[in-house]
């Protein structure tokens, strides 16, 4: 039993981040096949992604993505280090600093344009 140990956590949270890049990627196909329907279509559908609440959902994604590669490296590890399973700990805690590190800058811009008139999605030209 994990017991609420690092590695319960990272499992967990492998597991999570991992559906939130496959909704993603769904979100992504659909936002892509937009363009079938022309560029009025496309750049309506694609002015949503600049609205307040699709970037915060955009900092999740983020987020899940420097998470799940970083957890992927550490399972890599793991698996393939001899003395990995000894160091899960400690890789746990490095995978959460650099995950959190990583994302900060990348926070910075998908928010900033919120609190600035005027900012707006890129646009297909017509």
């Amino acid at each position: 039993m994990y017991k609420g140990q690092s590695g319960m956590w990272s499992w967990l949270l492998h597991r999570v981040t991992g559906l939130a890049v496959l909704l993603f990627l769904l979100v992504h196909i659909v936002d892509i096949g937009l363009l079938s329907f022309g560029p009025d279509v496309y750049n309506e559908g694609i002015a949503l992604f600049s609205t307040g609440i699709v970037r915060v959902i955009s900092l999740g994604l983020i987020a899940s993505v420097l998470y799940h590669a970083f957890n992927g490296v550490r399972i890599i590890l793991i698996d393939f280090w001899p003395r990995g399973a000894r160091y899960q700990g400690i890789m746990f805690a490095v995978v959460m600093i650099l995950t959190i590190l990583c994302f900060l800058p990348m926070a910075y811009f998908v928010v900033a344009p919120i609190f600035q008139p005027g900012a707006s999605a890129v646009a297909l030209p017509m």
